[in-house]
């Protein structure tokens, strides 16, 4: 049944609401915590029990954090890496080229040069070299480094690493693994095949964060002491909301302390970046996501690949400026590449259909670098997993987006090992793909059957689900401040949505190209602002500037607006349905 009765809203979805299960579990909640009820709905959602609210909503590290003995080769790793160390041998890091990867080279880069070592860098060019380490790299890294450090990849790397004559190899990675593992030193890898599953959910610097751990607690055993590692959950925080990590367990914990360490402005590249995107607030998941995140991912997409790690690695200032003013310049012509292959790419994947298990689009030309946006934005508009994909010749290069339930990884891996694809893999919401031109359709049926079994294609592509309703008076930044302590929201973790029912509004106006500023009204004295981003792409724009006079139900998230140092609350509005 529709929530507020809307069975079609002025952006073409059904509103659902909260079942009466979960109503029945926020009363309890309320009843038993004293807690607000639209904070008891959001815990609800997430199956906290009335005696865990406390304690889910401060969530300990030390309590959390498991144990980096747990994951297999651990102790191997961090033994090896402390030799390096302490001999002085010369180390080189491998990175992926995006932030997951920035950040967990930034991690070891960060910790030797306060152990007054340093790192080789090394990141690979995006179109030039591919994911992952190759073997002209690799052989070439091993005539002049002894140990080789794979941050964010190497887990399928058996040819490659066995080019690195000479080094010894470690891999800290969370990509799904192969039945065998390279011949190296350690592979660490929460996702290898003969690991329990347990730790599925980490982001590869949360490995190299407890590798470090695991390296700290080795050197007090020998009376000796590491840099502090709490002052680094910043860079652990960016990599796990921006690589799409779920927000559940020790990763909540990680970022909602990362973003306290943040917030204390200590590192150079994080404070220019932040200044260059114009982040005039306390840092949350959302500037993690969709303001630094996507400018520390732009070298990678369309410059130089190494910029991210840099950036998030230098204790210069002066470089630190300079480095985000680039990233910056080169976010702004990802941009303007998305939004060329991103229209080419939504035609073609609606012509074929929105509703099958597996929307894809394929075209010549396409880069490399932004086919991976573009499958996210395909996914969001259909609510399926997307593969989009940039042919170069006979060669495409894809990647792919998933929704929450539907492994993607390992249906990629699985074809790759089927000989459909020249190599492929991820996790469970991203992956990567080569295909040649002549196994496209193949491919693409075939990864669209495995996808069909995991249940894609079943959910309503125009559902919009809600935590309940709230009236504009109930809307109080103490009330947002309490719901945020749920949080942080993202991946895994999706954050709060209200209804606000039967509105008017009392004014609109059209901000930049395509966004909508409101002031909304219940009749009563009570009142609302909202912003609604990109309302003129569709009907909504129009439909609520030329209102009338009519009233609507509105939903969208509550967030705390700052200006000129006072707060106020603004409805980051989603979409709107006429009152009936």
């Amino acid at each position: 049944m529709s929530f507020l009765g809307v069975e079609q809203s002025l952006t073409g979805r059904r509103w659902i609401g909260p079942s009466p299960e979960l109503d029945r579990a926020a009363e309890m909640l309320a009843q038993q915590t004293d807690l607000p009820r639209p904070l008891c709905q959001v815990l609800a959602r997430r199956g906290v029990p009335p005696m865990e609210a406390e304690s889910f909503l401060s969530p300990k590290l030390r309590d959390l954090l498991p144990d980096p003995r747990s994951l297999r080769d651990m102790e191997i790793a961090a033994t090896r890496f402390l030799k390096a160390v302490r001999d002085n041998q010369r180390i080189a890091v491998f990175a992926d080229y995006d932030v997951d990867g920035g950040s967990s080279a930034a991690l070891l880069l960060v910790w030797l040069r306060q152990m007054g070592r340093q790192a080789t860098l090394y990141v690979p060019d995006r179109i030039d070299e591919g994911y992952g380490p190759n073997a002209p790299a690799m052989s070439q890294l091993a005539e002049t480094h002894d140990l080789i450090i794979c941050v964010d990849c190497g887990t399928l790397s058996h040819e490659a690493i066995a080019a690195a004559k000479g080094a010894d190899v470690i891999v800290l990675d969370h990509h799904l693994g192969a039945e065998t593992l390279p011949d190296c030193v350690a592979v660490v890898n929460p996702n290898r095949q003969d690991e329990s599953g347990d730790l599925a959910h980490l982001c590869a610097a949360t490995v190299v964060f407890l590798m470090l751990v695991e390296a700290g607690r080795q050197l007090r055993e020998a009376n000796a002491q590491g840099p502090d590692l709490m002052a680094m959950l910043d860079l652990v925080a960016l990599a796990t909301v921006a690589d799409v990590a779920p927000l559940i367990g020790v990763n909540r914990a990680l970022v909602q302390q990362g973003l306290k360490v943040m917030g204390q402005r200590q590192r150079p590249g994080l404070v220019a970046l932040s200044e260059v995107a114009r982040m005039d607030s306390a840092p949350n998941s959302y500037h993690l996501g969709f303001l630094l995140g996507p400018r520390i991912n732009a070298g990678g997409r369309v410059g130089q690949a190494d910029l991210g790690a840099r950036l998030l690695s230098t204790d210069s200032g002066t470089e630190a400026e300079a480095l985000s003013r680039r990233l910056d310049d080169l976010n702004t012509e990802r941009r303007d590449i998305e939004n060329a292959v991103r229209a080419a790419a939504l035609a073609q994947a609606e012509e074929r259909g929105l509703d099958a298990p597996l929307v894809w689009a394929a075209g010549d030309g396409w880069h490399p670098g932004v086919v991976g946006i573009v499958a996210a934005r395909l996914k969001e508009a259909s609510n399926r997993p997307a593969v989009v994909i940039g042919f170069d010749g006979d060669e495409g290069k894809g990647s792919g987006r998933s929704v929450s339930g539907v492994d993607l990884g390992a249906s990629i891996h699985r074809l790759a090992a089927e000989g459909l694809l020249v190599k492929g893999g991820g996790h469970k919401m991203a992956a990567g793909l080569t295909v040649m031109r002549d196994q496209l359709e193949p491919a693409m049926e075939r990864l669209s059957e495995l996808l069909a079994k995991q249940g894609a294609g079943q959910a309503g592509p125009a559902d919009l689900k809600l935590d309940g309703a709230l009236m504009p008076g109930a809307a109080s930044v103490d009330l947002i401040e309490k719901i945020e302590q749920a949080g942080p929201f993202g991946a895994g973790a999706p954050a709060p949505r209200f209804a606000m029912p039967d509105l008017q509004v009392r004014f609109a106006k059209r901000v930049g190209e395509t966004h909508l500023k409101l002031s909304l009204s219940d009749g009563m004295g009570g009142g609302l602002d909202a912003i609604a981003f990109g309302a003129f792409d569709g009907p909504m724009g129009e439909r609520l500037s030329n209102h009338g006079g009519a009233r609507f139900h509105f939903a969208g998230r509550l967030e705390v607006n700052t200006w000129g140092g006072r707060q106020s609350v603004q409805l980051r509005l989603e979409d709107a349905a006429e009152a009936n």
